[in-house]
């Protein structure tokens, strides 16, 4: 359930731009203007900030989310550049492109903004205020779009407080965008792909690296996967993060050589005795359990367990999308 709150909107000032660097120093929510569309922040670093964002959007899934950062030595410090990356890079940011690379072995983004892959995706804004309000901040920032899921992408401050009133902190007013899609993805994991068209040509893209963009197999089949917030769609790279291990849904038990994933205050005594054993939320809360998913998936795998037995999560608020998570991780493969 979305906590309805005092939504503030604020100049593009330095006064205002400063309230937004503290909102989201502080795990809030802030909207504030991109060369393409208005972009719903908060701090990539912050598991818990990131969860609240997508309960602000109402969305069905968690799906990577780019991180925004003000210059090309930032996003270095979170991603591995290599040649293709690099030339896109000096090419085109700042500007609508986001490139999808492999994460730094220290990348700071958090496991629930990158949907727990081993890549980020990272953009550069070609916009004043984001690029003021990112250097001040000085830490990356997710920022898909400032509507609710399913909603048309927001062009003006306006648009973003008719659709997130209540449901976020502040808005930047920047006035009217620029662009008005969203950034064009291509990842630089191997050879160059494109994985959404966007504000930036695809033929610029290829002029720059003198050679044209690998096709995906089925882009029909990925469409309704290519959004800003969907940068690695199903069939293009290995998209969904899924443990090696087995995972058994709303368990009540734990069976030998087990590891359990908990959820609440009351954990079965049979599960307490597992081999391993983590609880995403003690105290029941869905956005601590949003924060910790793909954190605890994680850790578990590494204990090296063949199975983990997964109690149920509540499918209301964020719980639908911890839930459609669990189920494709345990999907057989």
């Amino acid at each position: 359930m979305t906590v309805e709150l005092t939504t503030r909107l604020v100049s593009a000032d330095p006064a205002g731009i400063a309230a937004a660097v503290q909102c989201l120093a502080r795990g809030g929510l802030v909207a504030f203007p991109t060369e393409t569309v208005y972009g719903l922040g908060a701090d990539a670093t912050d598991g818990a900030a990131v969860a609240r964002l997508y309960a602000a959007k109402g969305r069905p899934r968690f799906n990577p989310l780019i991180a925004h950062v003000p210059d090309l030595a930032a996003a270095r410090r979170l991603g591995v550049l290599g040649p293709q990356a690099e030339r896109l890079a000096h090419a085109f940011w700042p500007g609508p492109l986001t490139l999808v690379v492999p994460r730094q072995p220290d990348c700071p983004v958090s496991d629930l903004a990158t949907a727990g892959l081993d890549t980020v995706a990272l953009r550069v804004p070609d916009h004043p205020v984001a690029r003021r309000l990112l250097r001040d901040v000085g830490r990356p920032v997710v920022a898909p779009s400032a509507n609710r899921s399913g909603h048309v992408s927001p062009t003006e401050a306006a648009h973003v407080m008719a659709d997130l009133r209540g449901r976020i902190d502040l808005i930047v007013d920047g006035g009217p965008t620029k662009v008005g899609v969203e950034s064009t993805i291509v990842a630089c994991i191997g050879e160059a792909r494109l994985l959404r068209p966007g504000g930036l040509p695809r033929a610029a893209i290829e002029e720059a690296l003198g050679r044209p963009l690998a096709r995906t197999a089925d882009p029909a089949a990925n469409a309704g996967e290519m959004s800003d917030e969907a940068p690695l769609a199903p069939g293009m790279l290995a998209s969904h993060y899924a443990p090696r291990a087995h995972l058994r849904l709303r368990a009540t038990d734990a069976a030998p050589g087990e590891a359990v994933l908990a959820f609440g205050p009351h954990v079965p005594p049979q599960m307490q005795r597992a081999k391993a054993l983590l609880n995403l939320s003690p105290a029941g809360d869905l956005v601590e359990a949003a924060a910790n998913l793909f954190s605890h998936l994680r850790a578990l795998d590494r204990e090296g367990v063949t199975a983990i037995a997964v109690m149920a999560v509540p499918h209301e608020g964020l719980g639908e999308a911890i839930n459609d998570r669990l189920q494709r991780a345990a999907a057989p493969r």
